[in-house]
C-alpha cells in the first residue's frame, strides 16, 4: 500500500509560485498514474493534473495548462506539481492521489493535503 504525504504549501501573491511535493512511502509511485486533485473552500473536489505511471505523459485542466508543470523523480520517490503564475482562484487544499489519468478520479484523498492561499 502506497503511502503519500503532501507539503509546500503556503501563501503568495497572485501572479507568484510555489512547488508542491508528494512523497511516497511503501510502495514505488513507478506502478501508479498520479494525479493533484485540489479543492477551493465551500467547492468539491477538482482535478488539476495527471501523470502517467511512465513519468512522462501528463495532462492538465484547462485552467493551470501553461502555468503548472508536474513531475515525478523516481530516485526520491516524490511528485512535484510546479506551480508559476499562481492566481487567486487557485487557492485551495491540494492533494496527491493514485489514479485520475484514464478515468475521473471520484475518491477520497488519503492524505491532509498542503493549503495553497493566493492572496493580496
Amino acid at each position: 500500500e502506497i503511502h503519500l504525504l503532501e507539503s509546500g504549501g503556503g501563501w503568495v501573491q497572485p501572479g507568484g509560485s510555489l512547488r508542491l511535493s508528494c512523497a511516497a512511502s511503501g510502495s514505488s509511485l513507478r506502478l501508479y498514474d498520479m494525479s493533484w486533485v485540489r479543492q477551493a473552500p465551500g467547492k468539491g473536489l477538482e482535478w488539476v493534473a495527471a501523470i502517467h505511471r511512465d513519468g512522462y505523459s501528463t495532462k492538465y485542466t484547462d485552467s493551470v495548462k501553461g502555468r503548472f508543470t508536474l513531475s515525478r523523480d523516481t530516485a526520491k520517490n516524490t511528485l512535484y506539481l510546479q506551480m508559476n503564475s499562481l492566481k487567486t482562484e487557485d487557492t485551495g487544499v491540494y492533494y496527491c492521489v493514485t489514479g485520475g489519468y484514464y478515468s475521473v478520479y471520484t475518491g477520497t484523498p488519503p492524505g491532509e493535503g498542503t493549503q495553497v492561499t493566493v492572496s493580496s
